[in-house]
């Protein structure tokens, strides 16, 4: 230790620690970048296994999804531009059991070889379909050539070892508690012990899903653990506390994580539970409100003894599921009423509540899942449309609401009263420059409130830099495009809009954040998805991985491989 000591007081010290800045936000961006592409590689192509085959006309529709929409319309993915076919004619779907087609209401209706169907139907290699005029018949087919470009083509190259991108993250994360132990004072080995939590966290998820589970994807675990460790490491410079609170949190939400995925391998469990998780997350609402306190204008915390809860946080993970567990009738039954109500009285609470930032969380991922369900322009405009009415009569009969924003766009125009917190921020902020001064050596969380939770972008960009603030961002925002190359191969629609719902809310939650501390936006006291202090966020988000982790095909076919 007396080593240790007399090396940061030394001339040296200051360029070590300069060093380290510099290499974690690279390791950080190579670990996110790499395991996006590895993502890519690892996915089966696209290319048919069946095809159908118009007879008369000899044209050719490659099938490519697990479920194809099948149509008049343009955005069909087997479209058939005939007068007697309906816009949204039938849906042709993949099971266990096979191909099946099933009608969605069409006028005409579906015929499997020469009779109608009223529902689902098993549909076998040289069966026809008959859909309004079209007649089209089911063949097997040899992989066709895909043509590629050439960026693809390097996003389809060789995918990194998972073993090798966890490494790449933990070392980035003992560079982190290097810092943050290598206080003015002289070295602190206590500031190491949360590393040393993150790193057995991690890995054990690691050794649990690569041994037991037998699987061979683990991007999207690595990304999510490369994020908390980043945040955990940047509250244990400011408070042991915390990120002993933010540790129990990973371990909570790495639980969550592993029970969702087991949870949702079976649809008929998801089918079944619906209704009560609906229910459920009403009456968490209402105890919310019985039980409640009301802090910083916002009635949206539980106590209990020296345990917080933010309900609305673990809510978040049931409004995703009952908005996407409709499973089959969201193809056969293009209906989100239900939704629509079970969304209305959400955010009705809510807004009782005061907890705005969380009600537009809910009101963008609502739109997200209603446009996937209904594919229809004219229901999310006319959505739109009633949310601006709604918007215009709350501020009409709730001024209070407008005043929380008479701030926005306007701070420095008034820096030591309502502009203090955000010109702190946007200074403290732009002192840190790329690399920061350091984890520990900052000033924005002394001097200013919430410092370490909802402007904590501040605060990583103050002591790690800016370059590590946009890395941070562009890989929660990456989740989009894991959801984007999910859609596609997702066994189920289920899968598919419950990916792009939780990509959506991540990234959307992130923008409120980021720019409501850099003043682009109101301030609505969202956390950062990973980074912020608050332990129901930090199980939350790691619970909403797991529709991420679900989505991508790997993850059951490789776990019933593993058990043969």
């Amino acid at each position: 230790m007396e080593q240790i000591g007399a090396f940061l007081e030394s001339g040296v010290a200051p360029t070590a620690l300069l060093i380290i800045r510099i290499i974690v936000p690279l390791l950080a961006g190579y670990v996110s970048f790499r395991c996006y592409t590895s993502f890519k590689a690892g996915q089966r192509r696209r290319d048919p296994v069946v095809m159908l085959l118009d007879e008369s006309s000899g044209a050719r529709f490659p099938v490519l999804y697990w479920e194809n929409s099948v149509g008049r319309s343009r955005s069909c993915d087997i479209c058939l531009p005939v007068a007697e076919v309906s816009r949204d004619h039938a849906v042709f779907m993949r099971r266990e059991e096979g191909w099946f087609v099933c009608d969605t209401g069409s006028k005409g209706g579906v015929l499997v070889n020469g009779r109608r169907i009223s529902g689902p139907r098993l549909v076998r290699i040289g069966d026809s379909m008959t859909f309004g005029g079209v007649t089209l018949t089911l063949y097997n087919t040899s992989q066709l050539p895909e043509k590629k470009r050439r960026f693809q083509a390097f996003l389809r190259g060789q995918g990194a070892s998972p073993f090798f991108l966890m490494l790449m993250a933990t070392i980035a994360h003992l560079l982190m508690a290097v810092q943050a132990s290598a206080t003015s004072e002289g070295f602190d080995p206590m500031l190491l012990l949360p590393e040393a939590g993150v790193l057995v966290l991690g890995w054990g998820l690691y050794a649990y899903s690569m041994g037991a589970q037998h699987r061979i994807s683990f991007e999207i675990e690595t990304v999510a653990y490369l994020l908390s460790g980043i945040g955990i490491n940047l509250l244990a410079a400011a408070d042991l506390g915390t990120a002993r609170t933010q540790l129990i949190a990973m371990l909570m939400g790495i639980i969550m994580f592993c029970f969702l995925i087991w949870f949702m391998n079976d649809m008929d469990r998801v089918a079944k539970f619906r209704l009560p998780i609906g229910i459920g997350a009403l009456c968490l609402f209402v105890l919310n409100l019985i039980l409640g306190t009301t802090s910083f204008g916002s009635r949206n915390w539980i106590y209990i003894g020296p345990i917080s809860l933010q309900p609305s946080e673990f809510i978040k993970i049931a409004f995703v599921f009952v908005g996407t567990s409709t499973l089959d009738r969201l193809q056969t039954k293009k209906n989100i009423t239900e939704f629509l109500i079970f969304t209305g009285a959400c955010i009705g609470f809510l807004f009782l509540m005061r907890d705005l930032g969380t009600a537009l969380i809910f009101f963008a991922t609502f739109l997200v899942i209603a446009f996937m369900r209904s594919g229809s322009v004219r229901t999310i405009v006319l959505i739109l449309a009633a949310a601006a009415l709604g918007v215009f009569l709350i501020l009409t009969f709730m001024p209070y609401v407008a005043d929380r924003f008479s701030s926005w766009g306007h701070v420095w125009e008034d820096p030591y009263d309502s502009g203090l917190q955000q010109t702190r921020v946007l200074t403290f902020t732009a002192s840190g420059g790329l690399f920061g001064m350091g984890l520990g050596r900052g000033y924005l969380n002394g001097t200013t409130f919430a410092a370490d939770s909802d402007l904590v972008f501040g605060l990583l960009c103050e002591e790690q830099g800016l370059l590590l603030g946009l890395i941070v961002i562009m890989s929660i925002a990456g989740f989009t495009l894991y959801a984007r190359s999910d859609v596609t191969r997702s066994r189920s629609t289920f899968f598919s809009i419950a990916a792009c719902a939780v990509a959506g809310l991540l990234l959307f939650q992130t923008c409120l954040n980021v720019f409501g501390v850099t003043d682009i936006l109101p301030l609505t006291g969202v956390t950062l998805p990973f980074i912020s202090a608050g332990g129901s966020s930090m199980a939350s988000t790691w619970g909403l991985m797991a529709f991420l982790k679900a989505s991508d095909e790997r993850t059951y076919a490789v776990r019933r491989a593993g058990k043969h």
